[in-house]
């Protein structure tokens, strides 16, 4: 009976290889290509034209990682063009508070589609800055985290 398990698992390791582990990363560069496949040679299929843009990996190849965005536009990216994930895009509107609490100082309305920069996390709450306002922001409805 251990024997007949044992076998698959293997089978199933060998046919269903892991995927890559989904991860959110950010763009380094004003100026990234997208690539059709895992290589230099491959077509490029567009271009990011925003540093910081939280991406998230679905997959990797060698020095490529398979990303997706928040609008669902998807590609491979060389690994040299990614950093750790900095950053987070609203989804919905936001009310950016002081403090990391409802009935905190409110300070301004976030606008849907919003990337600001991310600071840190506690609980469903994140501290974010943007050009203007530094504070916190509920984490229901953000891409990047």
């Amino acid at each position: 009976m251990i024997k007949k398990h044992l076998i698959i698992i293997i089978c199933l390791l060998f046919f269903f290889p892991a995927y890559a582990e989904e991860i959110f990363l950010s763009l380094k560069k004003n100026e990234v290509n997208v690539r059709s496949g895992p290589s230099f040679e491959s077509p490029i299929k567009f271009i990011y034209k925003k540093k910081g843009l939280p991406i998230k990996q679905i997959d990797k190849k060698d020095n490529f990682r398979r990303i997706v965005d928040f609008k669902n536009n998807s590609g491979w990216i060389h690994i040299s063009q990614l950093k750790k994930n900095s950053s987070i895009i609203t989804l919905t509107d936001k009310i950016l508070f002081k403090k990391p609490s409802d009935l905190s100082k409110p300070l301004a309305k976030i606008q849907k589609g919003k990337m600001m920069s991310l600071t840190k996390c506690i609980k469903d709450w994140c501290k974010v800055k943007s050009n203007k306002f530094n504070g916190w922001i509920k984490t229901a409805d953000i891409w990047g985290l």
